[in-house]
């Protein structure tokens, strides 16, 4: 099986962000606007200081009864979230999901500098692409390259 590199490689390195003094509001807007679960929160010099996600949403805004127009980024983020790079396995990815209960990933490089974001969608989605080759490769092995 692959690395994250091999995710990126196809889905590509573009990643949605938003600046930590942004309001609740515009960073919904946003995201149903690029149809993500999740954004990254970068400040105006670039820096990662961390993730947004719709469950930080709904557990830090709408369970707490604030109004999404009024509430700062900064204010509900999840900062320091857990990291990968793109030499990360994706048995590695699925492990950190899975005990962590998390949804997405950041990536970033050997300077902690962010490169990409994958989702766990991202991940079932290359497991079903491997395992579908996989068994492609092993049918033509059977039948001698004949369909």
């Amino acid at each position: 099986m692959g690395n994250v590199r091999n995710i990126l490689q196809t889905k590509g390195h573009v990643v949605y962000s938003i600046n930590p003094d942004s309001t609740v509001f515009e960073a919904l807007e946003m995201l149903v606007d690029k149809n993500v679960g999740a954004l990254t929160v970068v400040d105006t010099n670039g820096q990662f200081l961390g993730i947004l996600s719709e469950r930080d949403y709904a557990r830090r805004v709408i369970l707490k009864g604030r109004v999404s127009k009024e509430t700062l980024i900064r204010e509900i983020m999840t900062e320091h979230p857990i990291t990968v790079t793109e030499d990360n396995t994706i048995e590695q990815c699925m492990e950190l999901m899975t005990d962590k209960r998390i949804r997405h990933l950041p990536v970033v490089d050997a300077q902690q500098r962010l490169i990409g974001l994958i989702s766990i969608g991202d991940v079932v989605k290359y497991i079903i692409d491997d395992q579908r080759d996989i068994i492609t490769n092993l049918e033509h092995y059977i039948t001698g390259g004949r369909s």
